[in-house]
């Protein structure tokens, strides 16, 4: 019943021609946003070095530290 499983679904085909085997498409680079991971790697760092500045601004507007003593 299943041995010619491959047979009847070929004969839907006109052309054994046009039937192509799928092959996996090429390795594409993965990309976040159209960057780079070094790309990527300096934006987080920008962001995180903007993140305690603020925060820092923060703390010091609401008097929770200070400068000095």
């Amino acid at each position: 019943m299943l041995d010619d499983l491959r047979n009847d679904a070929s004969s839907y085909y006109d052309d054994d021609d046009d039937f192509q085997e799928l092959s996996e498409p090429a390795e594409k680079p993965k990309q976040f946003l159209g960057m780079t991971p070094f790309q990527r790697f300096v934006i987080a760092l920008l962001l995180l070095i903007v993140t305690c500045i603020l925060s820092a601004a923060c703390l010091l507007v609401t008097e929770r530290v200070a400068l000095f003593l």
